[in-house]
């Protein structure tokens, strides 16, 4: 009796093979939700990523009024203004990088038109064994209704083993 791998590397198993090859890389938006947060994306943007683009919410000011657009509601790292449904429409994932106790409510926004597109979200807390109870609560609510995997990573450093386990 054959193995298991020696079956299915047989010939007439090989017609169930893909000779195609992966996938096109993931598109991943990474998005910093805070001043905290914007200091370690700043750091993370300047490794080799595969197609992993870096922007920040930090000026976040409130939902965009009715007519309004979210021209301006985004920024990259150079400073110039991004629209945030362009940035959602050419993403497969969108990471929102949050510090405990920080204000994370631009993720409503951000999570909302992750929704309406049908864009994964992950969010990263950077938290550590200093931080409180109260401030971790305090980010993690504005967060958990917009993520579908939430991670609280207690070094920087974890930011990016998670952005690499991610494909970015």
């Amino acid at each position: 009796m054959q193995s298991e791998s020696a079956r299915m590397s047989s010939a007439a198993e090989a017609r169930y093979r893909i000779d195609a090859p992966n996938s096109k890389p993931r598109s991943v938006k990474v998005i910093a939700l805070d001043h905290p947060s914007e200091r370690v994306i700043k750091d993370l943007a300047q490794r080799k990523w595969n197609n992993a683009s870096f922007f920040t919410a930090s000026a976040f000011g409130g939902t965009p009024k009715q007519g309004e657009s979210f021209a301006g509601w985004l920024s990259d790292l150079a400073g110039r203004t991004k629209n945030l449904i362009e940035e959602v429409n050419g993403a497969d994932l969108v990471v929102m990088v949050a510090a405990a106790g920080e204000s994370a409510q631009a993720a409503s926004i951000i999570g909302e038109a992750c929704s309406v597109k049908r864009v994964m979200t992950t969010a990263l807390v950077l938290g550590g064994q200093s931080i409180s109870d109260e401030a971790l609560s305090k980010t993690l609510s504005h967060l958990r209704p917009w993520a579908l995997m939430l991670v609280i990573a207690s070094a920087e450093e974890y930011i990016a083993d998670m952005l690499t386990a991610l494909r970015a």
